[in-house]
């Protein structure tokens, strides 16, 4: 069982009074960081006028650092500190952060925030939170530590495929551990989205949003420009095959090929992108006959769970000290075992 939180990733700096906005923590999470006030998740979409995140951001950013503060202020009332912390990269950039992000997460975090956003008169607030014990690993091998040690329990060989905002990934995993040449990194669901924007973008005016701000309209499946409710699903279904036929298909050929299926032909496909059936019924379409398809429950919170498990682990069982944290590209998990 676990405590799960998420927010949208985004922020923009707002040094707005933004009092009695929010009708709490969650939805009301203004951030002070480096001088600037940031609206933060539910809030940045709601009062920012373009809210962003950097796809696949390092700790050195700003967007990171902001993310990192709103997940722990998110669980402040049910932790016990000292922390330990589990987080994860694509595998394509887990090597380069790796050691930058235990350096940054292994310390203790000073966060002020304003809490008169969801609490009337409430002003400025200042937490600190102890971490002590932090690790790092890829998303992907987060999916599958979940699948095995969380309620599935699920043993032997299998694939993960997890497709986010930012990024594509497999791996298949064995009893023993995972094997290499079956990793994929590559781009992930922003591709649709910006296939999206390039045709709307022909017929009507946009203003100045940005792909994670047409990422809601994708998920809606309709927009309002210019005063008209423009229906997407169909703009949104040929995305969204073009995406998995340019993209996804011709990377999985390398991996689940006959010699792997072999091995296992078990597959189970994870991440946000997952909700989308268009998207699904594609991996059916190629892989439905000779492969055991699995779409995981709440697919985009399971690296967030297999952190957190990971968290466990090494806090010798300390449920109210373990934290999982996804920082990912359009939604950030944060995961507490209970």
């Amino acid at each position: 069982m676990f405590n799960i939180k998420k927010l949208p990733s985004l922020i923009e700096i707002n040094n707005s009074v933004l009092s009695g906005t929010s009708r709490d923590l969650n939805d009301g999470l203004k951030i002070y960081h480096d001088n600037q006030w940031y609206a933060c998740g539910n809030l940045a979409l709601n009062e920012a006028k373009l809210p962003h995140k950097l796809i696949n951001s390092s700790p050195s950013d700003v967007d990171y650092q902001i993310l990192l503060k709103a997940s722990l202020l998110l669980m402040q009332d049910s932790i016990e500190q000292p922390l330990t912390l589990t987080t994860g990269f694509p595998y394509a950039t887990y090597h380069l952060y790796r050691e930058v992000t235990m350096n940054f997460l292994n310390k203790t975090h000073h966060i002020e925030h304003d809490v008169s956003t969801y609490i009337l008169n409430g002003g400025k607030k200042n937490v600190l939170l102890d971490v002590h014990q932090v690790d790092v690993m890829p998303e992907v091998v987060g999916c599958a530590l979940a699948l095995r040690k969380g309620e599935a329990q699920e043993t032997g060989s299998f694939f993960v495929l997890s497709c986010g905002f930012g990024t594509f990934e497999s791996i298949m995993s064995t009893d023993s551990g995972i094997v290499e040449q079956t990793t994929i990194s590559t781009i992930g669901m922003s591709y649709a989205v910006n296939l999206m924007m390039k045709e709307l973008v022909n017929n009507y005016y946009l203003e100045f949003r940005n792909a994670h701000l047409m990422d809601e309209a994708f998920q809606k499946g309709f927009i309002i420009l210019n005063k008209k409710l423009i229906d997407l699903k169909e703009l949104r279904r040929n995305s969204l095959r073009a995406y998995y036929q340019e993209v996804i298909s011709p990377n999985l050929r390398n991996v689940i090929t006959d010699a792997n299926l072999m091995k296992t032909n078990r597959i189970f496909l994870c991440g946000g992108a997952m909700y989308y059936e268009d998207l699904v019924n594609c991996f059916k379409d190629e892989f439905g006959d000779i492969a055991q398809l699995t779409i995981v429950s709440d697919p985009e919170q399971l690296a967030s769970k297999g952190y957190a498990l990971n968290s466990l682990r090494i806090s010798g069982g300390r449920k109210q000290s373990s934290l999982g944290i996804d920082i990912g590209n359009a939604t950030t998990v944060v995961t507490q075992p209970i």
